[in-house]
């Protein structure tokens, strides 16, 4: 809605009878239905059928990874729900979200997180563009011991790798980050200027939906959000095992 309108969010209760009325495509059953509503441009015919495409976007490139709506599909598919929606030029859209409906009851103590964090003595370089994020990883990796850099964006990492003048051990970069570079290719060249350079990746996609970034499975991986433990246990592990962006031990 590039000059103002109307956004509209409502929820509802809608019941998938044995025929599968009125939404075929879920199995029957009871769900709790979310209504998205704009009244903005809409999308043409094209756009829509790619509309849950990953990396798909009409955002000028810079402004947008075309991961958002291939994400929210993926959950709700996930979540045993569907996904539909109308839309128009000049008419703006309108999503329906149907999920499971549960019955309510009582929610399930959390385990308790005992014992001691990982800690550690050596040099990790945090790079991260969202300031809470980065903040807060480099608040743990301070408490666990570790000597902590940081840089906002990919091109401020690489240069402290150039200029920094001691050993750095350890890069944990965010995979999809503004500017030119991103998380892997950081990694790809800081490794090129320190060989032993250990490295995590981290986002709040899923490895899967990352590949377009040349991030796969062996990669060591921190899924966001995380814990203060997950943090500090993967950080100590990929110390540990001295693997570089997935490559055998050295």
């Amino acid at each position: 809605m590039p000059h103002g309108g109307v956004l509209s969010i409502s929820t509802g209760h809608t019941v998938v009878d044995a025929k599968g009325e009125p939404l075929r495509f879920l199995t029957p059953g009871s769900y709790v239905t979310l209504t998205v509503k704009d009244s903005g441009t809409g999308m043409d015919a094209d756009t829509q059928r790619r509309v849950f495409e990953p990396f798909f976007t009409t955002k000028p490139e810079g402004s947008g990874t075309g991961l958002g709506l291939a994400t929210v599909f993926g959950i709700v598919e996930q979540s045993g729900g569907g996904i539909k929606f109308v839309s128009a030029l000049g008419a703006g859209t309108t999503f329906w979200v149907d999920l499971p409906r549960v019955a309510p009851g009582p929610v399930p103590a959390a385990p308790a997180d005992r014992g001691k964090m990982s800690v550690g003595t050596e040099t990790v370089l945090v790079v991260e563009d969202e300031d809470v994020v980065r903040g807060l990883a480099v608040r743990i990796l301070k408490h666990q011991g570790y000597t902590v850099l940081e840089a906002s964006h990919a091109s401020a990492g690489l240069e402290l790798c150039r200029t920094h003048p001691a050993r750095i051990d350890l890069l944990l970069t965010d995979v999809v980050m503004p500017g030119g570079l991103n998380g892997r290719q950081l990694a790809e060249q800081a490794t090129a200027i320190w060989p032993h350079l250990r490295v995590v990746l981290m986002s709040g996609y899923t490895t899967d939906a990352l590949v377009h970034y040349g991030v796969d499975k062996g990669v060591p991986f921190l899924q966001k959000p995380f814990t203060l433990r997950q943090l500090a246990g993967k950080v100590r592990e990929v110390l540990d095992t001295k693997a570089v962006l997935g490559k055998p031990p050295v």
